[in-house]
């Protein structure tokens, strides 16, 4: 039998840049539609997010129509961000990366080891901007993770679809868990934060629709952001409580999502409030506790999704090459002189983790257990 010819490497790596050009344009789509809850088929073309004209395809070239636009567009002439060109050309760069230099059994391996790039990027610059991943990425990267396992199980290097498919979803499940369990340590260890006011400082909740919004001196908070679990507590010293511009003596107040106790003087009693039926709370706050959650669930399940196609081994290294990269990156701010941080998304780290366990993990471990026990 005559063998089938194989594409030469060097036209299966120019096709994968080229490819990728064209996927990172895709991405773009999904990192501006996903976090503002819009569909990404529909419009199924691009738009100019200042003007909303439709580009036309000569306008919409992956790289070169920024370029030669100037990053403008070419009606309304506002500047178009320039993360439209860095997701493209980063997209065609780890594309074509992957084609020149992974050591794959498959050719075929490329579309799930491609698919996974492009959710990296996404739930990574998604997460820089919003400080959220969308589900679609998350659970959507579990479901492709898991698809690709049982049509290739050598992505996990299985025989059968079966152990290609068991692989695939007890890697899912150990990503999910191994950050699960460093979240709820996490809100066990620090999920408290306390706040004493040099002076009472006026605090209002007033509602605003379906919605309400915590106002703590200059600072607005929407109310539902304090609440991610549904179960979390605030608690307030207080005085000169206000509902709805009637005066309620107290001393103390406890607030849950839907409820707002105060306590009286001389702790005799309290008073329950339902916000539901109250549009606006003022008061002056001595102190506060609040709840504090040290990583979202977005990072949980992107773990998931990075273990669905990368295995379980990978999960692990991961969250450690994450924490590695923050760790790293805390350092140099600290050495620069910067002695507080805003909260940093947990998602570029562990899309470094996983890139590198995509590059080599496996030799990247042995390298590192040889450094640190030499005589092994």
């Amino acid at each position: 039998m005559t063998p089938t010819p194989s594409l030469p490497p060097l036209l299966i790596t120019a096709g994968s840049v080229l490819f990728g050009s064209m996927v990172g344009s895709f991405l773009n789509v999904c990192i501006y539609r996903l976090p503002r809850g819009l569909s990404v088929c529909s419009p199924a073309r691009s738009y100019c997010p200042h003007c909303s004209k439709t580009i036309p395809w000569w306008e919409n070239v992956p790289i070169l129509s920024w370029l030669l636009l100037r990053g403008r567009c070419s009606r309304c002439k506002e500047a178009i961000h320039v993360r439209y060109l860095l997701v493209e050309i980063l997209t065609a760069l780890l594309f074509g990366a992957a084609a020149a230099f992974l050591p794959l059994s498959s050719p075929l391996l490329l579309f799930p080891i491609f698919t996974l790039l492009g959710i990296l990027i996404v739930a990574t610059f998604v997460d820089m901007e919003h400080m959220i991943i969308p589900d679609e990425i998350t659970w959507g990267g579990v479901a492709a993770g898991a698809l690709f396992a049982v049509l290739l199980p050598a992505l996990h290097h299985a025989t059968s679809a079966l152990g290609g498919l068991w692989l695939s979803l007890l890697g899912a499940a150990v990503g999910y868990g191994v950050l699960w369990a460093v979240v709820e340590l996490g809100r066990l260890v620090f999920g408290k934060k306390r706040t004493v006011f040099h002076e009472p400082t006026r605090v209002l909740w007033r509602r605003n629709g379906d919605e309400a919004v915590l106002t703590i001196g200059a600072d607005q908070t929407p109310w539902g952001d304090f609440f991610v679990r549904g179960t979390e507590q605030i608690r307030m010293g207080v005085r000169g409580i206000a509902i709805d511009g009637r005066a309620v003596p107290g001393t103390g107040i406890l607030w849950t999502l839907n409820h707002m106790r105060i306590s009286t003087p001389a702790g005799v009693g309290e008073k329950a409030v339902e916000l539901d039926r109250v549009n606006e709370i003022t008061l002056r706050a001595q102190w506060m506790l609040s709840p504090r959650e040290v990583m979202g669930f977005g990072d949980v399940k992107f773990l998931a999704a990075i273990g669905a196609f990368l295995g379980w081994e990978a999960t692990v290294f991961t969250v450690a090459a994450a924490s590695c990269l923050g760790t790293g990156y805390g350092l140099v701010t600290l050495l620069m002189g910067k002695r507080k941080w805003p909260p940093l998304p947990f998602a570029p780290y562990l899309t470094g983790g996983a890139i590198a366990w995509i590059i080599d993990g496996p030799r990247i471990v042995e390298a590192y257990l040889q450094l640190l026990l030499p005589e092994r």
